[in-house]
């Protein structure tokens, strides 16, 4: 086949493949259109597939009363909030630790409860759907997405993909067509995850929110390595985010939500692959070094300038904090600077749901010493200057400030 012959379809297919070699189940989308034999939805409207979403809620609260996994669907599959990224921010919580719910007990006592609709520790236990070419009509707009990725018919992922044959046809082009779609048919997007803009050589990934600067490729599939430069990107992308593991993990401690206080904006954050298996590796290393039999060392991560350090730190901190084995503990995060100090200790304050509770700046050591009173649990800010002796200058008998450090490179 010559260059010139290869359609949009022809990648699709090519995609729809690698999502066969993940495990996926892959269907040609009008399959399940309405009055399809094989019909999924009641509606072009309909952007949730609604029989799975019940199988999965079914699946994994056996124990639940009918009535309750029917309240937690109709919560999904209503957004009710005014803005496509407040209802992306709901359903993103709802997602991470389940819709909550009230029942009767048999005793007669009300009992509050969580209704699951993912099983994150084990993938096999959801199910897993990649679709190309999905019609939502919303209003007075008709769009097909090339491609989107469902979850226990959820759709998490929506991927837009242009022909590589064609000059015209870029990520810049992908990217614009997404935020089209965004404007148009913003029933798809209030349950999205991740976005993906490819010309099929190239290819990035991105939040609901980000503008196209923060569109990133994704440079590794199992982590180790960065891929070859010779490999595809948008091969390297897909296999690399949506393997069934790390697919979840990115959901479950890899998405935050930021309220940046100066725009009154709502951002929506996605680590890069850099801080994704960073942050794996830190974890890891964490929980082996704090066992009983564990040596308490866990190592160093070194970061470049820009590259997210922050970041990385919030979003090593949110899955610490909720990882069973380390029963709830208490994060100490110390800097040598003030700047910094504040700096830390802002991004994680606007990204507080990610963490499950609000971080502290300790104002001095006998404040420091009250906040680590504490048996468990807390994410406490402060700098090493606070443990050092204020000391009397000879001259003018005034306290002086401890000796800035120079000329060493910061351990994150």
């Amino acid at each position: 086949m010559a260059a010139t012959d290869f359609l949009e379809s022809d990648l699709e297919l090519v995609v729809l493949e690698w999502f066969q070699l993940l495990g996926y189940e892959t269907l040609y989308g009008p399959e399940i259109a309405p009055r399809e034999a094989g019909a999924e939805r009641a509606s072009f409207h309909d952007v949730l597939l609604a029989g799975r979403l019940r199988d999965a809620i079914n699946r994994l609260n056996p124990r639940m009363p009918a009535a309750a996994r029917e309240d937690a669907f109709r919560k999904v599959a209503v957004p009710d909030r005014p803005t496509l990224v407040a209802n992306n921010r709901a359903f993103h919580q709802r997602l991470r630790d389940g819709v909550e719910v009230e029942y009767r007990r048999p005793d007669g006592s009300i009992a509050g409860d969580h209704c699951r609709f993912v099983d994150f520790e084990n993938p096999e236990n959801n199910d897993w759907l990649a679709l190309n070419q999905f019609t939502v009509i919303e209003g007075q707009h008709n769009r097909r997405a090339d491609m989107v990725v469902f979850v226990n018919g959820l759709p998490l992922g929506v991927l837009e993909l242009k022909n590589p044959a064609d000059e015209e046809a870029t990520v810049r082009a992908a990217y614009k067509q997404l935020q089209t779609y965004k404007e148009q048919i913003p029933s798809l997007f209030a349950y999205n995850e991740v976005l993906v803009a490819s010309d099929g050589l190239e290819a990035r990934i991105g939040s609901l929110t980000a503008g196209q600067e923060w569109f990133k490729p994704w440079r590794t599939i199992e982590g180790e390595n960065e891929a070859p430069q010779t490999s595809l990107e948008l091969e390297v992308l897909i296999r690399g985010v949506f393997e069934k593991r790390r697919f979840l993990k990115l959901l479950q401690h890899f998405v935050a939500f930021e309220d940046d206080t100066d725009s009154d904006r709502v951002i929506k954050i996605l680590a890069g692959y850099h801080q994704f298996h960073a942050v794996e590796r830190a974890v890891e290393a964490t929980v082996e070094a704090s066992r009983p039999e564990g040596n308490k060392r866990c190592g160093v991560v070194w970061h470049t300038q820009g590259s997210g350090k922050s970041l990385s730190m919030m979003f090593y901190a949110g899955q610490i904090v909720v990882h069973p084995a380390m029963e709830n503990p208490t994060l100490v995060c110390l800097t040598d600077r003030n700047d910094l100090d504040d700096q830390l200790f802002g991004q994680f304050a606007r990204c507080a749901e990610l963490l499950r509770q609000n971080p502290v700046q300790a104002e001095g050591v006998a404040h420091l010493r009250e906040l680590l009173k504490v048996a468990s649990g807390g994410i406490v800010f402060t700098t090493i200057q606070k443990f050092l002796p204020r000391k009397r200058g000879p001259a003018r008998g005034g306290a002086l400030r401890p000796a800035q450090h120079r000329g060493h490179r910061r351990r994150v």
